[in-house]
């Protein structure tokens, strides 16, 4: 893990502060599902089982739970809350559907973000959830069973090659691209993920993630949304992707407010230089607010 991140130290704002968020355990947060339930009867039902529960400011739904094993509550397997890192709840929060929207989630699998999108949209209209992973579409079915969600058609399709013909209309109004990716931002929950890490790696997935977000804003109508987010700290994953699709597709950054600490986009890295625009993009680093890594954008499809 050393290795890995010392790549970041003059990218990084206080670097050893970030060194040490990365090397200290995640505090355990669920999501409120409001299609069950709402925020007060959830904590309600949590502390009723001897669960301590810590509300975040930034969002009503987001909790933070004193116990390892949130799966075991009756709330849980009741689907009043879901299992999700705190920043894992930015982009759909970002992307903010309307009840009865046509949205896309390329990236479904295993279907926390899914869900939370179905949950702004009051479980009305159509969510295609797709995943090109056979095996993770299991656990995006279970949990959105599990959460009541009934708006969802999961699909099993390369989210690069992904048309919308089974569905009876041209373009959806707004999509999340929740990428795959080299998860270094989750280090704090799965310590061993950067084991096998290289470079060679960025590469190869940024690709992907190219090929994802620009299929993406193909199928979203002009005026709508796509959210572009990853969990890592690479700008090759990133602003690199970001800045291809500008150069390729009608579409333009736009400024959000997330009332979490964040740094914006960086517009350099390794002799590359990235549009000025990707400045609106946001990173989320673990030291800011005792969280995961994140990496956030947000895109407006033109005319």
């Amino acid at each position: 893990m050393d290795d890995v991140l010392a790549r970041y130290e003059d990218l990084v704002p206080h670097y050893e502060a970030f060194r040490a968020a990365c090397d200290r355990s995640l505090p355990v947060a669920v999501r409120v599902n409001p299609i069950k339930a709402d925020p007060e009867e959830a904590v309600a039902a949590l502390e009723a089982e001897g669960v301590g529960v810590t509300r975040r400011d930034w969002h009503p739904g987001v909790l933070e739970l004193d116990t390892e094993s949130p799966g075991t509550t009756w709330p849980y397997v009741h689907g009043w809350i879901h299992g999700q890192e705190e920043v894992s709840a930015i982009p759909p929060t970002i992307l903010d559907p309307d009840p009865g929207d046509r949205v896309l989630d390329a990236c479904a699998a295993p279907g926390g973000k899914a869900a939370q999108l179905a949950g702004l949209m009051d479980d009305r209209g159509t969510l295609i959830a797709n995943d090109d992973n056979l095996g993770r579409l299991a656990a995006l079915r279970s949990n959105a069973d599990r959460l009541g969600v009934t708006c969802a058609a999961v699909t099993n399709r390369d989210a690069r090659d992904l048309d919308l013909d089974d569905f009876g209309f041209d373009a959806v109004d707004a999509a999340l691209v929740d990428a795959p990716c080299s998860c270094e931002g989750t280090i704090r929950k799965n310590p061993s993920t950067l084991d096998n890490w290289h470079e060679g790696y960025l590469e190869e997935v940024s690709g992907t993630q190219k090929g994802i977000l620009r299929t993406a804003v193909k199928r979203t109508r002009p005026g709508g949304r796509v959210v572009y987010a990853t969990c890592t700290f690479a700008p090759e994953e990133n602003e690199a992707v970001l800045d291809h699709v500008l150069a390729r597709e009608d579409c333009r950054l736009v400024d959000f407010d997330v009332p979490l600490d964040s740094d914006p986009g960086v517009t350099e890295w390794r002799g590359e230089t990235y549009d000025e625009s990707v400045r609106r993009a946001k990173r989320f680093y673990p030291h800011r607010n005792d969280t995961g890594g994140f990496f956030v954008a947000c895109l407006e499809v033109g005319a």
